[in-house]
């Protein structure tokens, strides 16, 4: 082999493994000088790591590897990624306690000097005291840095919040650290949306723009009061996101073009056919344009800002669709429904007329696409209405359908798939506004679960658990009100959603299909 020649072959692969060895030598280093804590973040680090240097390690080698076994090591990465996530979250949780054990402690002393102080008024007795107790402030606020490496909230402030409580509202029991605000544990003394307007009030009459203030949930199932500094968006919304999305909108439009040339059987390489494909492709871009912006409507409309889209590029669905993450806290459960829900209604009504339509046009002999009648056994919606716009044509073997509905279909499983109650999809935001954070969390392991049993039956169900599991497997943040539920309405219409999600990418059995003569 030329080595002149393939020097370029190898050279992204060196340069992956090099730049993947400096970052975790460097973070070896560092998470050294942060104890447990940062000793377990820096594994975390290796394990989501190590497929990529594996693979390219065997690259280097002239061992290559399938897809099959990357998705593999990504699975298993992502696992130890969680588990070392968890292990992570029992050490800070153990070391939180530590420190309010110190902090009572630091407490207990103050008040016995002050009451040394009334006492007997004994100066030297008193300095040592105040040495103490400046020693073990000391301590605490070396070991919360070490914990947390972020800045802690001032004192002042959390005593200025202090005030905003009441006995009419959320009567403030005990006050906890976290992360870097604090934590409010007490008793709720009124409706949640009414308690939270006025606290947040009272926060912002307090500290303008400073803090958010969270009524959620805590791990006692009681309310609690959370209090956070407001986030920078332009800290979490950097260029190189919007970078990134940008490549992807393009890889994600090429996709459409690739997948409108093979449906009309249209050879890439002649690059004069390549505009008989841009038709199908606007057409899959207008669903997702629309899915987008639904979305950015509703979040218009709850004052939230979001990031810019990420489309994941699908050769079998052209794109997947895109995905938004939240820059600024959610009201309120209401809010979190009626983003999620918005854009698959707007692609769901678009690609169900689609779909229809085409079905109608096909139906008067405008089809010109050939395709296998059976097709219409891959999903109970698509065979019910397949049946009733085109009757006896669906007893043959192959039957001409409009591009419509090719494109329709296509749109629907986008809908569908984004509709699969996990992590961040719709589905997944839907479950969690209408059940909660815990629920949510156990229909994302069983989405999960039937994806990979649905691997044997559909590979695109291998892809799809693929990009949850990695990327979207997490619930989203805490609402600024977690604790006022749903009204019965939203709770309806999120339940037919999921239902339409399985009407959707359920298959008809072959029971069902032959009385509805589909395919037979």
């Amino acid at each position: 082999m030329d080595m002149t020649s393939a020097a370029p072959q190898y050279l992204i692969p060196i340069l992956v493994v090099v730049t993947a060895a400096v970052i975790i030598s460097w973070g070896y280093v560092r998470s050294r000088q942060l104890g447990k804590l940062g000793l377990l973040s820096w594994l975390q680090l290796v394990v989501l790591m190590g497929p990529w240097l594996v693979y390219f390690g065997l690259f280097l080698s002239g061992i290559f590897v399938n897809f099959a076994l990357l998705l593999l090591l990504l699975v298993i990465s992502t696992v130890g990624y969680i588990y070392v996530g968890a292990k992570l979250r029992q050490a800070a949780i153990a070391e939180r306690e530590k420190l309010k054990q110190n902090m009572m402690l630091e407490q207990r002393l103050s008040s016995k000097t002050n009451a040394d102080q009334a006492s007997n008024g004994d100066s030297q007795e008193e300095a040592k005291q105040e040495a103490e107790q400046a020693r073990l402030s000391s301590e605490i606020g070396a070991a919360l840095r070490q914990l947390n490496q972020r800045p802690q909230m001032p004192k002042e402030d959390i005593k200025t919040i202090q005030g905003i409580f009441g006995v009419d509202t959320f009567y403030a029991t005990e006050t906890l650290p976290y992360q870097e605000g604090v934590i409010f544990k007490g008793n709720l003394r009124g409706e949640p949306s009414e308690v939270h307007a006025e606290l947040a009030a009272a926060l912002q009459k307090r500290l303008p723009d400073k803090y958010d203030l969270f009524l959620v949930e805590g791990q006692d199932k009681r309310p609690v009061v959370v209090i956070l500094p407001q986030i920078d968006i332009d800290a979490v919304n950097p260029m190189q996101q919007k970078i990134l999305a940008g490549l992807l909108l393009v890889g994600s439009f090429a996709t459409c073009v690739a997948l409108g040339n093979q449906l009309q059987e249209i050879d890439i390489m002649q690059t004069n056919q390549i505009i008989n494909a841009l038709p199908f492709a606007i057409g899959l871009a207008l669903i997702l344009a629309g899915r987008e912006l639904a979305q950015r409507w509703i979040a218009t409309k709850y004052d939230l800002k979001i990031s810019v889209p990420f489309f994941l590029p699908s050769l079998q669905l052209g794109c997947f669709g895109g995905f938004s993450r939240f820059l600024s806290p959610l009201r309120n459960r209401q809010a979190l429904f009626d983003v999620a829900i918005a854009p698959s209604i707007a692609s769901g009504v678009l690609s169900l007329l689609m779909f229809v339509g085409g079905l109608l046009l096909s139906s008067n002999g405008m089809g010109n696409v050939e395709v296998p009648t059976q097709i219409f056994q891959s999903s109970l919606l698509a065979g019910i209405l397949g049946k009733l716009t085109l009757g006896e044509a669906l007893h043959a073997q192959f039957v001409a359908l409009h591009p419509l509905v090719v494109l329709g279909w296509i749109g629907l499983v986008i809908t569908a798939l984004n509709l699969m109650p996990a992590g961040q999809l719709d589905g997944g935001r839907l479950v969690q506004a209408i059940y909660g954070r815990r629920t949510a969390g156990i229909a994302t392991v069983f989405t999960l679960i039937f994806l990979a049993v649905a691997t044997f039956v559909n590979p695109l169900a291998l892809y799809w658990g693929g990009i949850i599991l990695i990327l979207l497997r997490d619930l989203e943040r805490p609402m600024l009100n977690e604790i006022s539920e749903l009204d019965s309405d939203r709770d309806a219409l999120g339940i037919f959603a999921l239902f339409w999600m399985i009407a959707t990418i359920m298959p008809m059995t072959k029971i069902v299909a032959a009385r509805l003569g589909i395919g037979v």
